[in-house]
């Protein structure tokens, strides 16, 4: 039998505690009082939700043979047909892992340089508060480089994200609000509510399906959550506290669609997106830029609608213009000797045309000339 590390405590519990309460699984655990072959394969089955099938586990107690008193099994062997007289016990000990081990040996890290006295004076400065635009900036990069392709530059970027999911939690536990566990511990429990066809008896055998149970599962558990059930503004008003702009507005175009707030055909949709647009003109000819700049947020959510009717991805065509338009740039500049301020207007449309056929792809969008009203700006877009 595999015996518990000299400094870890061995939980005794019996099974009937086991499968009501759970158990810690940080410390070797001894569960006792197992009476007969189909609770041994309740205790199996819910151990299986924890641990993989090849984690070991020992069985104690009379097992039919002389002298034999216990048996070091899988989890997958342990309600194998065996002779045994129950009552029977089983120990489950505690396996460390590599993952385990380096994840532990960063907590370490990220709990040092907060350490009041022999920290960094740059991460004891840091609230929640001022780290939240490292997240950002950090979720940019790690999907730069996803969409590069660069699997080196996706395991850091990665790395530099998970750094701003430890921070957080040791920032919340040293106010004693929450920890790494309960973060990891949550987000685990929430996948298997969340995915029943995987770890319950729910059957889906679409992505539809499964996309309509997580939304009743997430709606419940809402609701549990509140003593008034949310109302669909609610559900609103998340996408556009926690989303950045353009990603709120598909999300919202797309709820609100679902919802029955939705033109008959595209043709609608046409009809409003030039509605706006004249809307838009005609506050360009007053000094109001609060008017201004809502005309303007009308109609760039008049072509979110549009994109979605079209089944096109808004955030991902405006992230492809921009690197688009920066690659034409960087295609001027190897064109000319000149910084482009120097240039005149023709100089850069001829420079500027150059550019797109030399870089012309086999579907191209329709920013077909550099001569562009001098106030026009492209929006910002993203997320996780």
């Amino acid at each position: 039998m595999q015996s518990p590390p000299g400094d870890a405590k061995l939980q005794i519990v019996t099974v009937s505690d086991a499968l009501t309460q759970g158990v810690q699984l940080s410390v070797p655990v001894l569960i006792t009082q197992i009476d007969s072959a189909a609770t041994l394969q309740t205790l199996k089955a819910a151990l299986q939700a924890r641990f993989p099938d090849e984690y070991p586990v020992t069985l104690m107690g009379d097992l039919g043979d002389t002298d034999v008193q216990s048996a070091q099994l899988t989890l997958e062997q342990l309600d194998d047909q065996m002779r045994v007289a129950y009552p029977i016990n089983v120990y489950v000990p505690v396996q460390v892992s590599e993952l385990a081990i380096a994840l532990q040996q960063f907590t370490g890290i990220v709990a040092q340089l907060r350490d009041p006295e022999d920290g960094c004076p740059w991460d004891l400065a840091q609230t929640p508060q001022s780290l939240t635009p490292y997240i950002l900036e950090e979720a940019y990069e790690a999907v730069d480089a996803i969409n590069q392709g660069d699997r080196d530059a996706i395991a850091e970027e990665l790395g530099d994200l998970l750094l701003q999911v430890v921070l957080q939690a040791q920032l919340a536990s040293e106010e004693q609000d929450f920890t790494l566990k309960d973060v990891t511990q949550g987000i685990a429990e929430k996948m298997m509510r969340r995915h029943p066809h995987v770890f319950g008896d729910t059957k889906a055998a679409s992505i539809e399906e499964v996309r309509s149970n997580w939304e009743d599962i997430k709606a419940a558990e809402k609701q549990q959550d509140s003593e008034e059930p949310e109302v669909f503004s609610q559900k609103l008003q998340q996408y556009t506290r926690s989303l950045p702009p353009l990603m709120a507005g598909a999300k919202l175009s797309e709820k609100a669609a679902a919802a029955g707030l939705e033109w008959q055909d595209i043709e609608g949709v046409w009809a409003k997106f030039y509605e706006e647009l004249a809307e838009f003109q005609e506050s360009l000819l007053s000094t109001d830029v609060e008017h201004q700049t809502s005309e303007l947020g009308d109609l760039l959510f008049t072509l979110i609608n549009i994109a979605r009717w079209c089944q096109l991805d808004s955030v991902a065509a405006l992230r492809s213009t921009n690197i688009k338009l920066v690659d034409r740039i960087k295609s001027i500049e190897a064109n000319t000797s000149k910084p482009l301020i120097e240039h005149t207007l023709d100089e850069l449309e001829a420079l500027w045309q150059q550019a797109k056929h030399e870089l012309a792809q086999p579907l191209e969008p329709a920013a077909d000339s550099l001569s562009m009203p001098a106030n026009s700006r492209s929006p910002e877009s993203e997320s996780l």
